[in-house]
């Protein structure tokens, strides 16, 4: 079994619930606020900076793949129900700041989706293999105007 990446996994697990604990305290709630959540976050941006600068071998990033395949998912579903048991108990302020991390996380869709490259748009532009169009109208004369009227426009 791959074990490796297990240190990176331990250590964000570590840095998140320790930062969860802080942010609990901070806002008055006696619970652990967003720390699994931050940990996987951690390992996120910590396994991309690794992966970039080289220093993140296959086999490490598999066990990490592997790792946060089984382990993430059950640590989520265990904190989630003590946190929400936490927070219904904490009162209007842990409800507030779950409600919060919601609507942002809404707001923040629209632009994580601008990062990275476009999409190809498969409804425009010109078929350069002379295939034929989105009709499936073939252009025999190579001028680009697959209606025939001889425009040059398709």
């Amino acid at each position: 079994m791959v074990i490796y990446g297990v240190s990176i996994l331990a250590a964000c697990m570590i840095a998140g619930l320790v930062l969860g604990e802080l942010l609990g305290q901070l806002i008055g709630v006696q619970a652990n606020v967003g720390g699994v959540g931050i940990a996987m976050l951690l390992m996120i941006l910590l396994s991309d900076k690794l992966r970039k600068a080289g220093k993140l071998k296959p086999l490490t990033e598999r066990g990490i793949l592997f790792w946060s395949s089984i382990y993430i998912p059950v640590v989520v579903a265990m904190a989630a129900k003590q946190n929400v048991l936490a927070a219904v108990e904490g009162g209007p302020a842990a409800i507030l700041a779950g409600a919060g991390a919601v609507v942002v996380s809404f707001a923040l869709v629209p632009v994580l989706s601008r990062i990275g490259p476009a999409p190809a748009d498969a409804a425009g532009g010109a078929d350069p293999s002379g295939e034929g169009d989105a009709l499936g109208e073939r252009d025999a004369s190579g001028d680009g105007d697959a209606s025939g009227d001889g425009q040059g426009r398709s």
